[in-house]
């Protein structure tokens, strides 16, 4: 069977419940961590009454969501790659750098200008300080895939600057992704590409280290740093590489999916510990998660797996994931105000957080259905008049979004 053809059986133009439930879940614990981390500022004891693990769970997951994130990217931009130009040594340059424009700029570009208007109206929570450089040069790490490297050297930007440290890692990724493609995906050289397996694989060994002994101490980078960031990507990457090559039977893939289930599920819930027990330490639980991550993904991409209803609205907020986290921050700093305002009342704290996913995943929807999406098809329509190839593929990553990102793809 070609890689083509193979590939053609588990993707489509039709949407996947597996990646929409990740990318649900991932932006959900965003969101709620990012509420957390304002109230815990605020030193609002709402978590004083609660077990560590319990709270942690609950609120404190966000950068685990970020690694579900990345994974689901680098499945997403492999396997759609693999759909337009398979093998992926034939892969168009030129078209890959356009299609990521745009998908990912409009939204990106508008948010910057909207954050230099509120930076030059000393809007609070807003204004980019001379700490960390000064707008500009936030600017200019913005749009140079940066902002982890600016954060990691001076300290962390405005909430609404820092959640782009992920789409940093992401692009800076993609960036490479289709050089690397030509120059190793081959299926001449050393026989069916595996050299570009190989590289995507050292992205893999060296997450780890990029977490811990090549932190040097700093915590910025341990969290933001390019390497530690990638590797989940380049899991999502094999992932759909071993998936355009290979149908597994229904007994291996329904037991991908309940084992991937299970240790994404262990993770989240047992976060707390494993920070700080050896997986921690060696950065290796989120290595687990994210191996843990596509296993999941590539049980569902290939059974075609439904979700049941009552899993709807993590579906939902999971498709707008991109816009989602590239708007939540003003979401949660006007629920916050408003909070504050009010005097910071405890019996408000689960109102701010349920108010807060609700209208994050409104304002995600509205941009992405009235913005982003139309400017997207635009810019690819100009494409096609051009006389390029393009294919229309419901599922363009949104990752970015991050925070990711994350999510961002």
């Amino acid at each position: 069977m070609s890689s083509a053809e193979s590939t053609a059986r588990f993707t489509s133009p039709q949407r996947l419940d597996g990646i929409d439930l990740l990318r649900g879940l991932a932006i959900f614990f965003v969101l709620v961590e990012h509420v957390h981390i304002r109230l815990a500022l605020a030193k609002v004891p709402y978590t004083k009454f609660l077990p560590a693990q319990l709270w942690h769970f609950l609120v404190g997951n966000g950068e685990l969501g970020v690694q579900m994130f990345f994974a689901v990217s680098g499945f997403l931009i492999t396997s759609i790659s693999l759909r337009r130009w398979a093998p992926l040594s034939d892969i168009r340059v030129r078209d890959f750098y356009t299609l990521r424009f745009a998908r990912i700029a409009p939204l990106f570009l508008s948010l910057l200008a909207v954050l230099s208007g509120l930076h030059f109206a000393h809007v609070p929570n807003y204004v980019v300080t001379a700490r960390t450089g000064g707008l500009g040069r936030a600017l200019l790490a913005a749009l140079t895939f940066h902002i982890n490297v600016l954060e990691a050297r001076t300290w962390y930007l405005p909430g609404n600057w820092d959640i782009l440290w992920s789409l940093s890692v992401e692009e800076m990724f993609y960036l490479f992704f289709p050089l690397v493609c030509l120059l190793f995906a081959g299926n001449k050289l050393l026989g069916r590409g595996k050299l570009f397996i190989a590289v995507l694989l050292t992205f893999v060994v060296l997450g780890p280290f990029g977490r811990t002994l090549w932190t040097h101490g700093n915590l910025v980078w341990r969290d933001y740093s390019y390497l530690g960031g990638m590797e989940g990507i380049a899991l999502g990457c094999l992932t759909a590489l071993l998936l355009s090559r290979i149908r597994f039977s229904r007994s291996m893939l329904w037991t991908l999916g309940g084992v991937g289930a299970l240790i994404v599920s262990l993770s989240l819930i047992f976060s707390w510990q494993t920070r700080r027990d050896w997986l921690g330490v060696t950065g290796l639980r989120m290595t687990i998660l994210g191996i843990a991550t596509c296993m999941f993904i590539a049980a569902t991409a290939q059974t075609r797996w439904r979700a049941p209803r009552v899993l709807a609205p993590l579906l939902k907020i999971g498709q707008y994931s991109y816009e989602v986290y590239l708007t939540h921050m003003f979401v949660v700093y006007t629920f916050f105000d408003l909070f504050v305002r009010a005097g910071k009342p405890m019996r408000l704290v689960p109102v701010l957080f349920v108010f807060t996913i609700l209208v994050a995943a409104v304002l995600g929807a509205a941009v992405a259905n009235l913005y982003s999406e139309p400017v997207n098809r635009l810019l690819r329509s100009k494409l096609a008049s051009s006389g390029k190839k393009v294919s229309s593929i419901a599922y363009e990553p949104t990752l970015q979004d991050g925070t990711v990102a994350s999510s961002n793809s």
